[in-house]
This record gives C-alpha cells, sequence and structure tokens, in this order.
C-alpha cells in the first residue's frame, strides 16, 4: 500500500491484490474528506465458484478509518481480469455511485449475446452513470475530467483528477513494462496508441496510476506510480520517437503470443452487469456461462 497527498491534489491510496495483479485505488479530497474508490477487486475462486469480498472489505476499513465519505465507485472499463466489487461497496456505503464510460454500451452489444445474456441491460443501464468523453464531475472539491481511451477495449476511460492525477486503468503500464494488449473483440492497437499519445500530451509532472503491474524484468518490487515525463522518456512500447506503425506492429504482434487472461469468461459476464451476477435459476443458484468450441469441426 501507498499514500500520498499532494498540495492541491488528491490524496491517494492504493491496494495491490497479488492474485489479479490488480491495483484498486482509494482517492478522496483531503479538504473535505470526500472519496471514491476505483476499480475495487472481488476476490474469486475459479475453482470452487466462491466469492469473497476482503480485498474490498480492507479499502472499506481503511475509508472508514480515514473517516472518507464515499460517492463515487469509479471503473475504467469492463475488466478481462478480475470481478469487480462495485456493487457490494455500494451496498456497505449508501453513498456510492458506479460509475463508467458511456462506450460500455459498445462493449454489452459484443458480449450480451456471446452469453446469451438477456438480462443484461444494452443502454448501461445496470450502471449509476456513463461519463462521457470530457465530462468533469466532483471528489469533494477536486474537478475530475474523463478522457475516453478506446485501445485496449472500445469503452475504456481515464480519470483525471484536479489536473494532477490521471488513473488509466489498462490503457498503459508501468514505463519499464508497456502497455496494454489490444485483441480483445472491439481493441484496437491504432486506436490505443492515440490514446496514450492524448494522455502523454498532459503536463510532465502529471501522475499516472496503472491498474496492473507484473514487475517488469530485473525489477523485484511491485509498483504503480509513474508521471508523464517518464512515460515519455523510458516505456518501450510509446516513448517518444515511436510511430504509430512501429507501435501497431510491436503490439500485434505481441498480442498474437498472450494467452486468454484466466478470469476471462467469469470476469466479463459479471463486470459487464456492473459487477452484478446472472440471476439465479429456478433452482435458486446462479451460474456463469461458457461457451463451448471445437478446434477443428463440430461438435459431437
Amino acid at each position: 500500500m501507498a499514500a500520498s497527498a499532494p498540495e492541491a491534489g488528491p490524496a491517494v491510496r492504493a491496494f495491490f491484490d497479488e492474485a489479479t495483479n490488480t491495483v484498486t485505488y482509494l482517492v478522496w479530497d483531503p479538504a473535505t474528506m470526500e472519496g471514491a474508490i476505483i476499480d475495487p477487486v472481488l476476490d474469486w475462486d475459479n475453482r470452487s465458484g466462491e466469492a469473497d469480498t476482503r480485498s474490498a472489505d480492507t479499502v472499506l476499513a481503511a475509508a472508514r478509518e480515514a473517516d472518507i465519505t464515499l460517492h463515487w465507485v469509479l471503473e475504467t472499463h469492463v475488466h478481462a481480469d478480475h470481478l469487480t466489487a462495485s456493487p457490494y461497496i455500494k451496498l456497505r456505503t449508501n453513498t456510492a455511485r458506479i460509475g463508467i464510460g458511456e462506450r460500455i454500451k459498445e462493449v454489452q452489444q459484443i458480449f450480451r449475446p456471446a452469453f446469451n445474456a438477456e438480462d443484461v441491460k444494452p443502454d448501461g443501464g445496470d450502471f449509476d452513470h456513463l461519463f462521457g468523453d470530457g465530462e468533469m464531475f466532483r471528489i469533494g472539491s477536486l474537478p475530475v475530467r474523463v478522457m475516453h481511451m478506446p485501445g485496449h477495449t472500445p469503452a475504456c476511460v481515464a480519470y483525471i483528477v484536479a489536473e494532477r492525477a490521471a488513473f488509466v486503468g489498462d490503457t498503459i503500464f508501468m514505463p519499464d513494462y508497456g502497455t496494454a494488449r489490444c485483441d480483445f473483440p472491439g481493441g484496437s492497437a491504432q486506436a490505443l496508441y492515440r490514446s496514450i499519445r492524448k494522455l502523454l500530451s498532459l503536463p510532465p509532472e502529471m501522475r499516472i496510476f496503472v491498474g496492473h503491474d507484473y514487475k517488469a524484468p530485473g525489477r523485484d518490487v511491485f509498483a504503480w506510480e509513474s508521471t508523464v515525463a517518464e512515460q515519455r522518456a523510458r516505456n518501450p512500447h510509446v516513448k517518444d520517437g515511436m510511430t504509430e506503425a512501429e507501435f501497431v506492429a510491436l503490439r500485434e504482434a505481441r498480442d498474437a503470443k498472450l494467452a486468454p487472461p484466466l478470469l476471462l469468461l467469469p470476469s466479463i459476464q459479471v463486470n459487464m452487469r456492473a459487477g452484478r451476477f446472472p440471476p439465479a435459476e429456478s433452482n435458486g443458484v446462479r451460474y456463469l456461462r461458457i461457451p463451448v468450441k471445437m478446434k477443428g469441426g463440430a461438435l459431437p
């Protein structure tokens, strides 16, 4: 966990989930003690199908101990590597609303038929608020600007808090690691390059908080904070001088070798519902679906 509170900017506390390499952020305004949680993790055992709220409870306990009132649970996108704890946080606080980028509707259009998920509200209605590109809102007295960042998914956004700190989800990783994959349905290496260049046009001292870390070769500790200047100088995929064509060739070659995320199927089903599990069936049990394919031919 890390904590910081620069003058006139947000206070930030990070919680790292090593099981999914995900970083959840508790962000608040020191002047008003109003805050938000960004990308919360619901603990999930894929072998047993058991969910647990211990990670979310840790973040909620930290907010209570600091006397922070939570008004938002913010998703940077529909995650494919962990299940979200957003509805649990909303339930426990009675004050937090769940927000995501408005192009979540495009993601739902892709995956709703893939899982025959007729209960998914195709207008994004499972979420409390859909943010448009450039939309402004506040965390306490701190202004937050929403920046649409397509590429990893069509609906990715970054939250720019007080023009001091950018919470970028999976768009970009630490400067010694690189960038996010673009091979999911609706992803685009060209779009990601342009999104990142937009991000890296922000002031050089802008703090960048990433959504994951995997320890780049030669680094022994997990890390999640950098700056625009560090990314422009060192990121092997998008440092200054890297052209769009070079990036696209590099990204697409890397993506072709990547396996699907371990929790891809449960994550997408739950997260496109704003963290809601599918409705219970006639026996009172909720089920996640696994679409079945047969390589090289039809199923027997």
